[in-house]
This record gives C-alpha cells, sequence and structure tokens, in this order.
C-alpha cells in the first residue's frame, strides 16, 4: 500500500442512540467525541440512529406482511386480466 494515501483505521466505539447499547470496532470514522471504554482506554465515539440492538430485524419485532393477501385482494379489486 502507498504510505500516506488512506484514511486512518483504528478501533471506535459506535453508541446506538435508541436502545443504548455500544460497541467497540475497528472503522476510518472519527469524532471529536471520546468515551471511556470498558478497558479503561478513550476511543472516539460515534452516535448511530439505529444497529443491530434496535433495528426490528434483528430485535425479532419484525411485521410480516402478508403479501399473497394483498394481490388477491388487488386482483378482487381490478379482476385479473
Amino acid at each position: 500500500m502507498k504510505p500516506g494515501i488512506h484514511p486512518a483505521y483504528g478501533p471506535v466505539v459506535f453508541r446506538d442512540s435508541a436502545s443504548g447499547t455500544a460497541f467497540l470496532t475497528r472503522s476510518m470514522m472519527t469524532s471529536d467525541k471520546t468515551v471511556e471504554w470498558e478497558d479503561g482506554n478513550t476511543y472516539p465515539v460515534v452516535d448511530v440512529e439505529i444497529s443491530s440492538a434496535s433495528h426490528p430485524f434483528y430485535t425479532g419485532t419484525a411485521r410480516v406482511l402478508d403479501t399473497a393477501g394483498r394481490v388477491e385482494r388487488f386482483e378482487r379489486r381490478y379482476g385479473a386480466r
């Protein structure tokens, strides 16, 4: 790799504002805000609106739409051609 052209890649804490959970991972994102992590080190923190901790698909609260019923209702309303 060429030196000096790649962004810095290091540990970053992502904090989910919807559920309040946080996780430490590596990323190229940076932030002026910092947080002291469980290991005693200080890392930049990036606030995100939704993550796997609060997304309905991952938490099991997702609604399943009845697509077959919608198609049948459309055909009843407008007729199958």
